[in-house]
């Protein structure tokens, strides 16, 4: 009878995705394809706090944003649609103890939303092999989870599922979530003022990360990791901060010495490793929690300005582009120094750097054409067969050429 029950849910679940469009898919090299076409998103967990859900709404559009978390009502999803915006929807997941129920409010919710022309793709649990302070014990297993996708793309052929998980955990046990997920995530927030108060998700090291690399430019090493983790036919996102850590406290708890967001400078460059580290998209995790006042949307809404003034180039494929960097003596030692993807689009040629190291680098860039536009960064010096540039800790430069070949 189980059996019999599922497969009618399977048909019944492709009359829910009702006109049978494909609201997401895969490209075969793991880039995102969002209502037919290729795509970068830039995702957003919660719009800005702008006075009203629909003022944060139209500012996510305007700044260059693709897709919105959304409840999971019809009515948020039309607000998501009125104003040109995508969005993904949470379901959670199917437990051992409440399995019956579970699915059947799963079926209902595709039941009633599937048809809905926003909603591009699914999620099940938030950082599911994340439980703080039970280090090796998922708060949701790998089981779970694929069950619930199984059902998921059974009841919607037409869109993705999305897999947030929390930055730490070995490669080997995130792994195993893989069936249970199309768009692999990772959220690192690194951006923590010393000497906090232990709170949910840190370390008693005051950290959220547990690498070796304390800095912003772990987030580098972060996107490797999920790369290894999702292997190259799935997405992978980076989910990147948009809060103040001390934020999360109640209102009246808070210690106003601790407050400490994300700069203009950090938010641009842990968007720009992250993308010369390969990943698909980015999304950002604590604008609810970040009043207007903070300045950190300006910031976010001029970086989100930045990449979609890129255009086509962030879907291409990396240019194999001969580009040699010789550095010069800045009285630091180098380690990470300066990381760099290309790519060529037609007759433009667009390079994207970052200096990873918390110290300044002074380097000469060989291989780039010789008129190089600014897109964002310092404006290199020309000097013989190259470029010389000095970046700042954690500095980032964008550069575009044409008549590249």
């Amino acid at each position: 009878m189980e059996i019999r029950r599922r497969s009618f849910l399977a048909c019944l679940g492709a009359t829910w995705a009702s006109d049978g469009e494909t609201r997401s898919a895969l490209d075969p090299d793991g880039a995102v394809v969002l209502r037919g076409r290729r795509t970068f998103p830039l995702a957003l967990y919660h719009v800005p706090e702008l006075g009203s859900r629909t003022a944060g709404l139209r500012a996510a559009r305007e700044a260059g944003f693709d897709v919105v978390h959304c409840a999971v009502t019809r009515e948020a999803l039309d607000a998501v649609a009125a104003h040109g915006l995508g969005a993904w929807c949470s379901v959670g997941s199917i437990s051992a103890a409440r399995a019956g129920e579970d699915r059947r409010r799963i079926e209902e919710t595709v039941r009633r939303l599937g048809d809905h022309p926003a909603l591009l793709y699914w999620e099940t649990e938030d950082e599911p092999s994340f439980q703080w302070n039970k280090p090796g014990v998922p708060r949701v297993s790998p089981e779970a989870i694929r069950e619930t996708y199984a059902l998921l793309r059974r009841l919607d052929p037409t869109r993705l599922v999305y897999l947030n998980h929390s930055p730490t955990n070995l490669v080997p046990t995130l792994q195993q979530y893989n069936p249970g997920g199309d768009l692999i995530a990772t959220d690192v927030y690194p951006v923590v003022p010393q000497g906090i108060r232990l709170q949910y998700a840190l370390w008693p090291d005051g950290r959220q990360g547990d690498l070796a690399n304390p800095y912003i430019s772990q987030v580098g090493k972060y996107a490797d990791k999920m790369r290894a983790v999702a292997g190259s036919r799935r997405a992978v996102l980076m989910v990147l901060q948009a809060f103040a850590w001390e934020m999360l406290r109640k209102e009246g708890d808070r210690d106003p010495k601790m407050v400490l967001y994300p700069t203009a400078e950090q938010i641009r460059f842990m968007a720009c490793q992250s993308i010369v580290h390969g990943v698909n998209g980015l999304a950002w995790w604590g604008l609810r929690f970040t009043p207007p006042e903070s300045g950190l949307w300006k910031a976010l809404a001029g970086v989100a300005g930045l990449l979609r003034g890129l255009g086509e180039v962030l879907l291409a494929l990396p240019s194999p582009a001969a580009v040699e960097l010789e550095y010069h003596d800045t009285g630091h030692s180098l380690d990470l120094g300066v990381e760099w993807r290309a790519w060529a689009v037609g007759r433009q040629m667009v390079w994207m750097a970052v200096n990873a190291d918390p110290n300044p680098v002074a380097v000469t860039v060989r291989g780039l054409p010789a008129a190089l536009e600014v897109v964002s960064g310092d404006r290199p010096e020309r000097v013989p067969a190259g470029w010389r540039v000095r970046f700042p800790p954690f500095g980032t430069a964008v550069w575009r050429a044409a008549g590249a070949a």
